[in-house]
């Protein structure tokens, strides 16, 4: 079977080369001949060409095919339908003033069940491995042509159920030779499963953290995303106050704002009782409509509304900035939507 270079290290991918009867170093042009955007091995132009031939009968740069492209010209979003041979998966590409960012997936699907998740839809398929994870941002490069500096897990999957590809992602991420991408230019986000965000916090304290939460009480939450059964409420705020205590790093709590369910002023009251004192930040979220969910996002006046006596009660919030209005917006959106329509 052929060797994905996407998911070696600097120091696998110089043993890869010497295995091929190559010197250490060639492994270490091959390195950074793919991260500088190199698709093919042809592209390698310093690299003797029988070492290219060998690389090409042995290893395969595994980029995604781009599947589907959208684009919103107002603020120029892009959202990708990314193809393996077994498996579709989505990323976002979205410009800030600080520089470019990519939602990726980790998972083909999802267990987790969200209720208000597009994701879960289409059952789970299996997880992404380090190099499929690497795969979606230098093929997110090659389509916009643009570099991409900030890496935001938050696509497609629960990252802590795939917690050792993901691990093994970051810091191919931060690898000197490769990206070299700051730890604190990425996020992870998770639905609440603690005995990993407690490991998390001891492997990656400089990673920020984000953590889904949309409700604050267990019975309703527990409704919403099923792993509030296993991972009740209440241990999972007193485990990011470990993780703040323990990493000094301010934790972000994720909160889909969905019209009656969880935006009525009793909610964020409760919000409100339970957050305060905390070193966190509110994201707050008008949902994206999913038609198979039947739930609808609160309108962004109201969300403005909550977002300031949230801040007014000594919890900092603010309403995420709305990308991509005009393409599909939520996680698995438009994989799910390429799933109906005819072949």
């Amino acid at each position: 079977m052929k060797q994905d270079l996407l998911d070696l290290t600097i120091e696998e991918m110089k043993s890869f080369a010497a295995a091929l009867g190559e010197k250490p170093y060639r492994g270490k042009q091959v390195f950074q001949w793919i991260y500088r955007g190199a698709a093919g091995f042809e592209e390698m132009t310093d690299l003797p060409k029988a070492f290219r031939a060998r690389l090409a009968e042995e290893a395969f740069i595994g980029l995604p095919e781009v599947l589907e492209e959208q684009v919103d010209p107002a603020d120029g979003t892009r959202k990708f339908l990314f193809g393996y041979p077994d498996a579709a998966v989505e990323s976002v590409f979205m410009k800030y003033s600080y520089g470019n960012s990519l939602c990726v997936s980790s998972q083909v699907g999802c267990k987790m069940g969200c209720a208000f998740c597009a994701s879960a839809l289409g059952g789970f398929q299996r997880d992404l491995t380090a190099g499929e994870m690497m795969g979606q941002v230098l093929a997110a490069q090659r389509a916009s042509g643009q570099e991409i500096n900030h890496i935001v897990i938050m696509g497609m999957g629960e990252p802590f159920d795939n917690y050792e590809n993901v691990s093994r992602f970051l810091r191919l991420l931060h690898e000197p030779a490769g990206k070299n991408m700051s730890w604190r230019h990425i996020t992870v986000s998770t639905s609440g499963i603690i005995p990993v965000m407690k490991r998390f916090g001891e492997d990656f304290p400089q990673v920020s953290l984000a953590v889904s939460l949309h409700r604050i009480d267990d019975e309703d939450r527990s409704r919403l995303m099923p792993v509030n059964r296993s991972y009740p409420v209440g241990d999972l705020l007193e485990a990011a106050r470990e993780y703040t205590e323990k990493t000094g790093r301010r934790i972000t709590f994720e909160y889909a704002l969905i019209r009656g369910e969880n935006d009525r002023p009793e909610d964020i009251e409760g919000l409100t009782r339970a957050l305060r004192g905390m070193l966190c930040h509110v994201n707050l979220i008008p949902l994206n409509k999913v038609e198979e969910t039947g739930l609808e996002g609160t309108d962004r006046r109201r969300a403005g509304q909550i977002a300031d006596q949230l801040a007014k009660a000594g919890v900092p919030a603010t309403v995420r900035r709305e990308l991509g209005r005009s393409i599909d917006g939520a996680c698995g959106q438009l994989r799910l939507r390429r799933g109906r329509e005819p072949r």
